[in-house]
């Protein structure tokens, strides 16, 4: 009896986490642009400019990403972890970038060490 309750238990939390992590994930498919880029260290002006120039992601539902940060992402792999607030940009050699994220309906603000980046709903 108490092994079914613990089961039932568990599947309760699971579908929770589940759903929580649906949401964020829906905010996030669209395309974005990128707006402002505020360097946390050094980087040179050609770096920023290109980014604010060419700047944009596109996710979809089954969980690609395409667009251009400091490199472009080419049928990349995207990852939401922790609630929405951790995102992972896998590229098509499966090297990881990792972001704090804040995704709002028409803003998102992805942050690592060395930059936090704005995006814009396109």
């Amino acid at each position: 009896m108490k092994k079914s309750k613990l089961f039932a238990f568990g599947v309760i939390v699971l579908t929770m986490l589940m759903v929580s992590c649906n949401k964020s994930r829906k905010k996030l498919v669209d395309s974005w642009k990128v707006t402002e880029v505020e360097a946390k260290v050094p980087i040179s002006d050609s770096v920023k400019n290109d980014i604010l120039a060419k700047g944009t992601l596109t996710f979809t539902d089954d969980g690609y990403v395409s667009g251009h940060l400091e490199r472009d992402f080419n049928d990349g792999l995207y990852i939401l972890t922790k609630k929405g607030r951790s995102l992972t940009i896998k590229d098509e050699t499966g090297t990881p970038f990792t972001y704090e994220s804040t995704i709002e309906k028409d803003k998102m603000i992805l942050e690592d060490e060395e930059m936090k980046i704005t995006l814009l709903k396109d």
